[in-house]
């Protein structure tokens, strides 16, 4: 019996590397390119603007429609994002697949803000409200609504909901991990701090959700990023080697040195695409479930935060985290088996291996409880679009549920499905984004022309007001 349910574990490695090397990597880079075109290459024309509306526009009060301001929905998407991905997973990238990696991840970053700016476009265009008068919307609404493919709508949310069960369990067990190792803490008690702290703010549904993250998440990554930029410019002198070895091995295969095992130009391609889809969603769709709730006068303006966020997530945060293991050596010190370990190593190197441990124990704890809130509150609107509110409150218990036996290690053999599951709700998701390319041409130029570039009055009335109206 072990050597059968080793035997389908291999197969299964086997099936979700293809996919994610090849499959999943032509369309997640084509698609991103193609909507890149279709949208006149607007996250680079227009990134000034995206800064001067997001960034430059957090305190500006705003009336328009939706439940959660929009600031509070870009932390709250943002929170499912940053966090252990960014932190630990970039490491462990870079030790399967290089300093290669980081380069496919930039590329992924820079393309998939045309994804996710147009995965939440739509998402505000077609979202509705519910039996709570909540604003609810994602990829299940507008598959739905926009191309009539319900059996694709029913599918994406079905899997999604499925996925984030061994996401959730990922999630706790990680940081279980980090907190026993660091002070000692049974993963028992790890696991129950965490199954409150979440339950405390998800049953307060996206509003609570986006209190606590508009609060944490911002403090959390800029506390983080200061660090590792003092550590980086305390190695100041290796950032040109290191950007070189960067680009060289994005293309060439590294050899095995100290405690890294090498890598082949497939792994760095593999890896880096796959952390840096982990790292911002771009492609899921699973922003858009957040943005939805938002208040905006128009799909596109909220669909800024989704370039906003790409930026902040990947080339920023992402960066910052590769460039610390790479500058300091960590990543040729540190055995690839215990990968996870060497942003500890390298923020040790300046501030002592106790500090080290600590500091990223104890972000990862408070990074981890906003992740799986408000991957909570995700796999909710799955069971409330499939099954009605009564569902999505049992799922809710499922997850936090979830958390618990994730912290302790248990039910290991639904992890091994994480990365096919993730595959096959990207699948459900970016083949219909791509039949939509026409309207979300037609919503960004409608931006463009009448809101960006004032041609007409304000009291011409978009696109989207139209048929919100007509609806």
């Amino acid at each position: 019996m072990g050597d059968l349910w080793s035997d389908f574990k291999d197969a299964l490695a086997t099936v979700s590397n293809f996919l994610w090397t090849y499959p999943l990597a032509i369309i997640l880079i084509l698609g991103g390119i193609f909507l890149t075109f279709r949208i006149k290459f607007f996250q680079f024309r227009f990134f000034g603007h995206v800064l001067h509306q997001t960034v430059g526009q957090i305190f500006k009060k705003n009336k328009q429609k939706g439940s959660i301001t929009p600031f509070q929905a870009f932390t709250s998407a943002l929170a499912s994002t940053a966090g252990a991905t960014n932190i630990v997973g970039v490491p462990v990238a870079i030790s399967l697949g290089g300093p290669g990696a980081l380069f496919w991840m930039w590329v992924v970053a820079l393309i998939g803000m045309a994804t996710k700016y147009s995965e939440i476009l739509l998402g505000v265009k077609y979202r509705e409200k519910n039996e709570k008068n909540v604003w609810v919307g994602g990829p299940q609404y507008y598959i739905k609504k926009a191309l009539g493919w319900k059996w694709v709508s029913t599918a994406f949310a079905f899997l999604l909901m499925i996925e984030l069960i061994p996401s959730v369990m990922v999630q706790s067990n990680s940081i279980a991990t980090q907190t026993e190792g660091a002070f000692g803490w049974p993963v028992e008690v790890t696991g129950a701090i965490m199954c409150v702290a979440i339950a405390l703010v998800v049953f307060g549904g996206i509003q609570r959700i986006a209190k606590v993250t508009d609060k944490m998440v911002p403090g959390m990554v800029l506390v983080y990023l200061a660090v590792c930029f003092y550590v980086i410019f305390a190695n100041i002198g290796e950032i040109p080697s290191v950007f070189a070895l960067i680009f060289q091995h994005a293309f060439t295969p590294v050899s095995a040195t100290g405690g890294f095992a090498g890598a082949a130009v497939a792994q760095a391609l593999r890896w880096g695409i796959a952390r840096g889809l982990y790292s911002n969603e771009a492609g899921l769709g699973t922003a858009s479930i957040a943005h939805s709730a938002a208040q905006t006068d128009h799909p596109s303006r909220q669909a800024l935060w989704g370039i906003f966020s790409v930026f902040v997530d990947t080339i920023l945060i992402c960066t910052v985290s590769g460039l610390v293991v790479l500058v300091t050596g960590a990543w040729t010190e540190v055995d690839g088996s215990d990968a996870s370990n060497m942003i500890n190593v390298a923020i040790g190197s300046e501030f002592g291996d106790a500090f080290g441990g600590s500091f990223i124990s104890v972000f990862l704890l408070f990074f981890v409880i906003t992740t799986i809130g408000i991957l909570v509150f995700y796999g909710e609107k799955q069971a409330e679009y499939l099954y009605g509110l009564k569902a999505a409150k049992g799922m809710r218990i499922v997850y936090i549920l979830a958390v618990f036996v994730g912290a302790l290690g248990g039910l290991q053999f639904v992890w091994q499905f994480l990365d096919l599951l993730l595959a096959l709700v990207l699948l459900a998701n970016i083949i219909p984004l791509l039949f939509l390319h026409k309207e979300i041409a037609a919503l960004t130029d409608d931006y463009v022309n009448r809101v960006y570039k004032k041609k007409t009055s304000k009291r011409n009335i978009s696109l989207f007001e139209e048929e919100e109206d007509a609806s």
